[in-house]
């Protein structure tokens, strides 16, 4: 491949994410690829077909991975066409291709899904042009320590494959790029803060009914138990999760605005237009607004800022000491110390802003310096079987403290935190990962430890609403009696025989002994165990941490396997992996 006409010298940027970081990665992409002259087109891969990708000549996706190697639900359409068995060896054969992987070496098959996109193209024909790169978010950059020097092997293989024309130089990466917007002070009056999803038919209305917090008062952490009524005739599937989107707090959101010195003129509307097509903008911006609404719905000012941030507000100040600091934080000597100062501690933008006093933003760059305040996902914990019209929520309020004084907060849980009886919202229903056996007489057991019961909840009110009895639950907490979440509703479940419990508490044993989890106790009943999954093919269902929690929960499956199935060790572990292929194995786990 080698050419230098204008096709040659554009590509295709496709991202297909969870959470949005694969979307700020292509954003980023993006900004280095037209430093060599490359025009962009990034869209997301859920407007993106089969037939599209024919037409490609150059494409770059960057791919996020979820639970247990899956690809984004986004792009799970897709992936299923990709698949088919009727394409043909050389279907791609004119496509010239690069992945970046999004992904947690804490997952058990990290980057999974970037790893599979890249074999099944080669597969097909595609040429993979450059090496696919792998961002960890536990890395002390996160995914930024990855993807800025994949992306500057990315620009140098671009440039071989098409030279710069004549009269073309490449722009200094400390050049500042274009704004992605321009805004226009407008005469109008301003809007008022309406709800900018309420025209987005995937939400829908709902009432606060319940936000009880179900850990004991002194317990050091908040576990909610919130319930939604809603209007609309709802359906949503055990698994399946509640998309909001948070608001900050009109406290903090002034606060802000004083430390930018832009108090005076945060209620004055403005009109965006979009300069850069090629940069993203969060969903379901109004083309008229005012700086109060973007930094209450839009711009997050209290994420843990990025390295492009830094990279940006080092134009931005008028303050030498302050430029030599920012060139110090990005200089490749001064990757430690950035990290301690913000990453380690969790210094949110906001925080940073208010040490760098010098620093003025220009309001058409807030888009590139500020990222978007999206949407979270929460499992849904209750069954609309058992719950029409309504939406349980169990949700940890993210509180912890680092060196810094003021402690951390989780955005949306914080605002969850505050909803009182009668607030209304709105909320989205997405697909969630888990699925149910077809016959109410499949065993199905539930491995929900902390706020992973969410969607076990929904699994067992679903199946015990079916009528069935064949459900088993290891729940595993540090203490009964403070953080046992509905243990109640299992109890009573297994008084009327609909549910088999089984609970680990950790930290309630005696000093010293040994902690038991809860893949300790499904060691402790493999016979049973492996009667459930090997005899009667049943179903596990696991939900929670993505630490060690569920490949020590596949291990000891693959222990009753072995003393019970009479399986040699590598059999019992392949039996695990043909329950995952079966789709009788499936993961809804988190970092």
């Amino acid at each position: 491949m080698s050419t230098t006409d204008d096709e040659g010298r554009s590509l295709s940027i496709i991202y297909a994410t969870e959470t949005g970081n694969a979307q700020d990665a292509a954003d980023y992409i993006a900004r280095q690829c037209r430093r060599i002259g490359f025009q962009c087109r990034i869209t997301s891969v859920d407007a993106f077909s089969l037939p599209d990708l024919l037409s490609e000549n150059i494409v770059v996706f960057v791919v996020s991975t979820t639970g247990s190697g899956v690809e984004p639900r986004a792009m799970t359409p897709f992936w299923t066409n990709l698949l088919r068995g009727d394409l043909p060896p050389d279907t791609f054969e004119d496509l010239f291709f690069s992945v970046f992987g999004l992904g947690d070496t804490a997952y058990e098959k990290f980057c999974w899904a970037a790893k599979k996109l890249s074999r099944r193209l080669e597969s097909l024909g595609a040429s993979e042009f450059y090496v696919r790169g792998e961002g960890d978010e536990q890395h002390p950059l996160g995914i930024d320590g990855a993807l800025e020097p994949w992306a500057d092997g990315l620009l140098n293989t671009l440039l071989e494959i098409s030279p710069l024309p004549a009269g073309i130089e490449i722009t200094s990466a400390n050049t500042l790029s274009p704004a992605r917007v321009s805004l226009t002070a407008t005469s109008q009056s301003a809007p008022e803060l309406s709800d900018p999803l309420k025209s987005d038919l995937q939400y829908h209305a709902a009432v606060v009914k319940t936000n009880d917090r179900i850990t004991a008062a002194d317990w050091y952490q908040d576990v909610r138990h919130l319930e939604f009524d809603l209007e609309d005739n709802i359906q949503y599937d055990p698994g399946d999760v509640a998309v909001i989107h948070p608001s900050a707090s009109s406290a903090n959101v002034a606060s802000f605005l004083s430390t930018m010195n832009w108090a005076d003129t945060a209620d004055q509307p403005f009109e965006i237009s979009q300069s850069m097509q090629d940069q993203s903008l969060p969903d379901h911006l109004p083309k008229m607004t005012t700086l109060r609404i973007l930094f209450t719905r839009f711009l997050d000012f209290n994420a843990v800022p990025r390295r492009s941030f830094f990279q940006f507000i080092r134009h931005f100040t008028s303050d030498e000491l302050e430029r030599e600091k920012l060139d110090e934080f990005l200089s490749q000597a001064g990757a430690d110390e950035l990290y301690e100062y913000c990453h380690r501690v969790r210094r949110t933008t906001h925080e940073v802003l208010a040490e760098f006093r010098h620093v003025k933003i220009p309001r058409d760059y807030i888009f590139d310096v500020f990222p978007p305040l999206r949407p979270r996902e929460f499992s849904i914990a209750s069954s609309v079987k058992k719950h029409p019209h309504q939406i349980h929520l169990c949700v940890a309020i993210v509180k912890y403290r680092t060196k810094l004084k003021v402690p951390r907060k989780g955005v949306c849980t914080s605002y969850l935190s505050t909803l009182k009886p009668g607030d209304t919202l709105l909320i989205g229903i997405k697909k969630g990962l888990i699925k149910l056996p077809a016959k109410n007489d499949t065993p199905v057991i539930c491995v929900g430890p902390g706020t992973g019961i969410a969607p076990m909840r929904s699994v067992i009110e679903q199946r015990i609403s079916s009528g069935s009895h064949s459900n088993t639950l290891y729940f595993g907490c540090r203490s009964a009696s403070q953080d046992q979440h509905y243990g109640s509703e299992w109890h009573g479940y297994s008084s009327s025989q609909h549910l088999h419990y089984r609970a680990a508490f950790s930290r309630d044993g005696p000093e010293g002994e040994k902690r038991t989890y809860v893949q300790d106790l499904i060691r402790q009943d493999a016979e049973q165990i492996w009667r459930l999954v090997g005899e009667h093919k049943g179903w596990l269902l696991i939900s929670g941490s993505s630490n060690k929690m569920p490949a020590a929960v596949k291990d000891a499956v693959a222990f009753a396997a072995e003393k019970h199935g009479g399986y040699s060790a590598e059999e019992a572990r392949k039996y695990v992996d043909l329950m995952v292929r079966e789709g009788r194995l499936i993961e809804e786990c988190w970092s």
